[in-house]
């Protein structure tokens, strides 16, 4: 399945995609699953999404809706960072044993067709291309051979960087949390459908050119070695977010850089799930 978060006449609420439009899983589960966190916690929850949606038409168009962040209320956001050999060398650093991680927020997020802020602060705002990890089953010191069983599925994200920012000091945090400054969506598609381990293509396009193309193999520490990692510090739970890392091509390090402006589009895809697409937006 493909699942969303969205407002639909000025409600929230979450439901399925089919083709081109939307069924509405708010007035059917909505009693028992208020939101999409909610069902993914919920034991038999996809199942039961399933089964409400066998042989019902769309309730409305997705041009219909204001999609959300995959996930509005996530409890964490993990962000793996220089996590492509290409972006680590990009930025003249050096492959780690371990995994770099950072947190974003969950208001630095929009979703598909919203407007990514450039915030006055800064001219400096940048993509990056990466999966988002969606979990559904929670844990704590998850084995990575365990890990399959964790993830609820997967979307796309673009992890946009304010850089100065980023930059001000070794953390990067203030420049990965302005507000709207990140995309999340613009659905999920539950594991299921991409079996753990399913090698995925990741591309980002800047107003139609290629900026970035990776394939999740290329990946220094995979999907099994982060969560295992996130899940030693702090118990996972449904609805979390990890975010895997963006491959070379950032427009930071370009030459000249190249920074997101007001009307700019930004895509980012990837093959199994679909497109992102945010246009640039000044705050």
């Amino acid at each position: 399945m493909k699942l969303a978060s969205f407002v639909r006449n000025g409600q929230s609420s979450y439901g399925a995609v089919v083709g081109d439009g939307i069924v509405d899983l708010g007035p059917i589960l909505g009693q028992r699953y208020p939101d999409l966190k909610s069902l993914l916690g919920a034991t038999g929850g996809l199942a039961e999404a399933a089964a409400a949606i066998a042989g019902r038409k769309a309730d409305c168009t997705i041009s219909e809706v204001a999609l959300q962040p995959v996930i509005p209320n996530p409890g964490k956001i993990w962000c793996c960072g220089l996590n492509y050999a290409d972006h680590v060398k990009e930025t003249q650093r050096e492959n780690t044993e371990q995994p770099t991680f950072f947190q974003r927020y969950a208001d630095s997020q929009v979703g598909h067709h919203q407007p990514m802020l450039r915030p006055r602060e800064s001219t400096q705002l940048d993509y990056e291309a990466e999966i988002a990890v969606i979990i559904g089953k929670p844990g704590r010191r998850i084995a990575p051979a365990d890990v399959a069983a964790h993830i609820a599925g997967y979307a796309c994200y673009n992890d946009g960087s304010v850089r100065d920012w980023q930059r001000h000091t070794t953390q990067f945090a203030p420049g990965k949390n302005f507000y709207r400054t990140g995309g999340f969506g613009p659905w999920m598609v539950t594991s299921d459908e991409i079996p753990y381990g399913t090698v995925m293509s990741l591309v980002a396009r800047l107003n139609g050119q290629e900026m970035q193309r990776a394939t999740t193999d290329m990946m220094i520490h995979d999907i099994a070695k982060q969560i295992a990692y996130v899940s030693t510090v702090a118990p996972l739970e449904a609805g979390d977010v990890i975010v895997t890392g963006t491959p070379g091509g950032v427009g930071s390090r370009r030459n000249p850089p190249v920074w997101m402006k007001a009307g700019d589009v930004i895509e980012i895809e990837v093959d199994r799930i679909g497109i992102l697409r945010n246009t640039i937006a000044d705050d």
